[in-house]
């Protein structure tokens, strides 16, 4: 009981954290009336059904299939991690950067087992951590603060792209950059794959005397048997861009999305991560009554409202930019530079970002003694690219 209590604390440190500021906001502001105003319920509606959609695809194996696919085609050791860091930059603008991490990073470190390159994992995995952050922060859709700042901000999807682009494009290319010049001269690859099912194979069942895991087949079916479960995500995923992009009314999109995942996989539901929008009501509550606070309302639209993009940016490396987003357009209205300055701002420390955390828990689970050496290789890439992107920022005039 003690161990598991632990656990959940460890995993939910921002969720505590918020409902704590929560509860002293109510004893500073008793519930009233306007209560009811201060949850933004558009963006937990939007919030929701895209965490059941992405993690029913994730429970049927689509992702790592997809990776899998990638991967049988690669013949060279930058072509691995070419596409290794490919696959959360793409798939986070769509399935957000915690799940992409969630996906692949444990994906990667057993395809660098098979592919002879142990000694690069810790780079690797940062490379593709800041792929996902970087990748993530280009839509609506990719972090779950974009979907609220989107919402609030009044950007439609076209200009939320427009604005953040610039951005995600440097950083591809500076990956792609630091791939070629690290790998330029490592050898052909010699990893014995024939196809996709080969590594999946490896990844899933590497030791051939044990059963294969429930990863990739779920009661039954799988990505490639369960075609009908495919195409019922897919449009169950569209109806969500849909509902994002204001195209169908919001509770229709949840509606939808529910009823099809309690026709096709009940057990969805228990797997969604319900900490997430629990935290994000949470804060609602506690920006609602703090707004409501004259003296500390006036303290903050001070200490905002000089440079926005970058109280964004330092903020979000002390209590990481989900909290940051929430808790800075309560007062302020300065919408683009907290939209990059929240988006850049997961980058930067372990925690700027909490999706970076699943990257080094990975990693660290797997090699416990490259604690110190991800620290250390993670901090040095991040800094760079934070400072890269932060200059840029001077340039494209946000």
């Amino acid at each position: 009981m003690r161990r598991w209590l632990r656990t959940l604390c460890n995993d939910n440190v921002i969720l505590i954290v918020a409902t704590v500021l929560a509860i002293i906001s109510c004893c500073i502001v008793h519930p009233d009336s306007q209560y009811a105003s201060y949850i933004h319920a558009k963006t937990i509606a939007e919030l929701v059904s895209l965490m059941i959609v992405v993690c029913g695809m994730q429970r049927i194996g689509v992702f790592r299939s997809i990776g899998s696919r990638l991967l049988s085609a690669v013949h060279s050791q930058r072509a691995v991690v070419i596409c290794l860091v490919a696959l959360p930059f793409f798939s986070a603008m769509f399935i957000t950067n915690d799940v992409a991490l969630v996906t692949f990073i444990p994906f990667a470190i057993s395809v660098l087992v098979m592919a002879h390159m142990v000694e690069d994992t810790v780079l690797v995995c940062t490379l593709m951590t800041v792929a996902a952050n970087m990748g993530s922060m280009l839509t609506p859709i990719g972090n779950a603060h974009n979907l609220y700042l989107k919402a609030i901000s009044g950007l439609n999807t076209v200009d939320f792209l427009a604005l953040m682009a610039p951005y995600s494009a440097l950083a591809a290319v500076m990956l792609l950059g630091l791939i070629l010049v690290i790998f330029s001269r490592r050898p052909a690859l010699d990893m014995p794959v024939s196809g996709a099912a080969d590594v999946e194979r490896g990844v899933l069942a590497p030791q051939r005397d044990r059963a294969r895991p429930d990863e990739i087949r779920l009661l039954g079916y799988d990505s490639s048997r369960g075609g009908w479960r495919v195409a019922v995500y897919a449009v169950a995923f569209l109806i969500c861009l849909l509902g994002v992009g204001d195209v169908i009314p919001i509770w229709a999109m949840l509606l939808i999305v529910v009823i099809a995942f309690v026709l096709c996989d009940k057990r969805v539901f228990f797997a969604v991560d319900w900490a997430l929008p629990l935290t994000f009501i949470m804060f609602f509550i506690f920006i609602g009554n703090m707004r409501r606070v004259p003296e500390f309302s006036l303290i903050a639209q001070s200490l905002v409202g000089r440079h926005p993009l970058g109280v964004a940016v330092g903020f979000s490396q002390i209590i990481s930019n989900v909290p940051t987003t929430l808790l800075l357009t309560g007062f302020s209205n300065a919408w683009k530079p907290l939209i990059v300055g929240t988006n850049l701002g997961g980058m930067g420390t372990l925690i700027a970002s909490m999706a970076s955390l699943v990257s080094y828990k990975n990693v660290i689970s797997q090699y416990p003694d490259s604690k110190h050496k991800y620290l250390m290789i993670y901090s040095g890439v991040n800094a760079a690219f934070l400072l890269v992107l932060v200059s840029a920022s001077l340039l494209f005039g946000v």
